[in-house]
This record gives C-alpha cells, sequence and structure tokens, in this order.
C-alpha cells in the first residue's frame, strides 16, 4: 500500500453553475429554474471521487476573487483536504443548461484567468516542496493562460524527484509535454492517443500497439485507453487486457472521465493489481455516466457494477 498521500493538483479550476431550462428558444427570455452550484476542474473531480471511495487525498488548486473563495468553500464541504495558491484573477465561472424538454445538455465554457508568472513559480514551489511526499500526483484539466506549455512536464519531474507516481489527465501540448518528461500512468482516449503516437487515426485493432510504443520510448508505464461504452483497454509492457463498461442508462458523461482516474490511483495506493485497478476505474466511470449534471458516481452503482464485472467481465475480455 501506498504510504504518502495522494495530491491532486488543478490550476485551471472552475466554479460550475448549473439550471434547467424547459426549452431553449433563440431571443426569448428564457425562464431557468434555482441554479446548483458545484466545483469543478479535473483534479478537483478527482479528488472529491477518491474521497468518495473512502481516501483522504489533498486537492491543490488555484482560487481568485469571489468565485475563487465560493469554489473553496464547495470543495471543503465535501471533506476535502484543500490547499490553495490563490491568484489575481477571479477563478473563471461556466454555465450548464439542461433543456428538461429533450434532455439535451447544454455547457457553456470560458477560458480561464490568466496566471502570472510569479503564480505559476508559486504552483511548481508548493508541488517541490510538499511534504510529506506524496505517492501519486495527479495533474489534470487544462491549462489557463499564462502557464507555459511544459508546465505539467516540469510537474513531471518534480514527481520522478520526490518518487511519486506522476499522472497526467490532459490533452494537446500539454499531455505531450507530460509524456516527453514521463509519467507513470496515461489515460488517454483513442483520438489522443492517435495525437501521441503521431498519425491521424488508429483502427481498434491498433490501440493496443500504439499504446505500447508509448512504453517502448520510456514516455509511460502504463496506458488505460478510455474507449466509452466499450470500456477501457490495459496495456502494459507485458500485458494487454480489454476490461468492458458494464450495460448503463447514460444519462451524463460529465466527470466519468475523473472518476474513472480516482478509481484506477484508489485501488492502485491498496496495494491491488493493475487489473482490479481498471476495474474499478470502469465501474466508476460508469457510475457516474448514470447521474445527469455534473454529478459523481454513487457508491451504491459502484459496488453493483464492480459485482457486474466480477461475474461477467471476463466472458467480454480480450486478453493476450
Amino acid at each position: 500500500m501506498a504510504t504518502g498521500p495522494i495530491v491532486t493538483l488543478t490550476i485551471n479550476p472552475a466554479l460550475d453553475k448549473s439550471a434547467n431550462v424547459d426549452r431553449i428558444v433563440p431571443e426569448n427570455k428564457l425562464r431557468c429554474d434555482t441554479p446548483n452550484f458545484e466545483a469543478g476542474g479535473g483534479g478537483i473531480n478527482v479528488a472529491k471521487a477518491i474521497h468518495r471511495l473512502g481516501g483522504n487525498p489533498i486537492a491543490i488548486f488555484t482560487i481568485g476573487g469571489p468565485t475563487g473563495q465560493r469554489l473553496h468553500k464547495l470543495v471543503k464541504s465535501e471533506g476535502v483536504e484543500t490547499l490553495v495558491i490563490e491568484t489575481k484573477q477571479w477563478t473563471r465561472e461556466n454555465f450548464h443548461v439542461l433543456e428538461t424538454s429533450t434532455g439535451f445538455q447544454y455547457r457553456f465554457g470560458v477560458p480561464g484567468s490568466e496566471l502570472m508568472p510569479t503564480e505559476v513559480r508559486s504552483i511548481l514551489e508548493t508541488i517541490e516542496e510538499f511534504d510529506p511526499k506524496p505517492s501519486y500526483i495527479i495533474a489534470s484539466g487544462s491549462l489557463p493562460p499564462g502557464a507555459p506549455d511544459d508546465f505539467y512536464g516540469q510537474i513531471a519531474k518534480i514527481a520522478h524527484k520526490q518518487g511519486a507516481r506522476f499522472i497526467a489527465d490532459a490533452s494537446g501540448d500539454a499531455l505531450k509535454s507530460a509524456t516527453e518528461a514521463g509519467v507513470y500512468l496515461l489515460k488517454p482516449n483513442i483520438t489522443e492517443l492517435s495525437q501521441l503516437v503521431g498519425v491521424d487515426k488508429l483502427e481498434m485493432d491498433d490501440v493496443d500497439d500504439a499504446a505500447r510504443a508509448l512504453i517502448i520510448r520510456n514516455q509511460c508505464e502504463v496506458v488505460v485507453v478510455s474507449m466509452g461504452a466499450m470500456g477501457a483497454m490495459l496495456v502494459t509492457e507485458d500485458q494487454v487486457e480489454h476490461i468492458p463498461a458494464p450495460p448503463v442508462k447514460k444519462k451524463s458523461a460529465v466527470g466519468a472521465g475523473d472518476s474513472m482516474v480516482a478509481g484506477i490511483v484508489w485501488t492502485l495506493s491498496q496495494g491491488k493489481s493493475l487489473r482490479e485497478a481498471v476495474r474499478m476505474g470502469v465501474a466508476c466511470g460508469s457510475a457516474a455516466t448514470m447521474n445527469s449534471g455534473s454529478e459523481l458516481f454513487k457508491m451504491q452503482d459502484v459496488n453493483k457494477l464492480m459485482d457486474w464485472l466480477n461475474r461477467y467481465g471476463k466472458r467480454y475480455s480480450g486478453n493476450s
């Protein structure tokens, strides 16, 4: 079992406001119901999910202005331990609308506020000086303006010095810089995986070879390819296994990827195998899709889906 704490990092968080409306009509004044506020951001979601699983993660994130203060209170209200870096610019606010007549969800996201060079240095120093040394560092989410493209690569180097397992859940140049520095685990979807190996498109038969190519290049030790309703593929240097997704009635995919990462890391921190960890990740991710909006999974759903995977998962999985 891991002894150091699990640390999550979110440098582009958002205060997520959501509301319902009967129908979206152009140019009409739309009467929404009372809005709901939630703390958003990849690392924050991962920390909330790990806490829900029974862990005690520490969520490190930036906050600025009244929106940042409200976001901080929301994270603390869920019992998650926090360490915040205050910024000059206000924390951004996103807006989600559910059209109840159709079930369609509209998600309006805005760019993050620009980080000052001193704030970027403060974030790096916070991770570098963290005590006790973490067992896992999970950096998740997009980079805001002002953050260098190689920011996650710099975090990866700090993690190596600390002896922590670093997990990057990002996309584009942010993810590329992390892999160039070397990470423990990657959770790309097939499109992100194709970008990492430099091809336009990957067929299903090529996914395991593409993932293994990253491992051969020493860019990571483990790849968990997220395949939505098809589940996930676990790839290591000497292992390939397809973990099927249990059949569920999907309401929203928001938070599913973060829930998957949380399930994987929490299970690994308990000394379990990668196979068990990815099964838990798939169960958590699938359970998250059963809820509307950005709500994470319910533990009773995770337990039911884990039972399905233990009973029937082997029938649908492929090993090589």
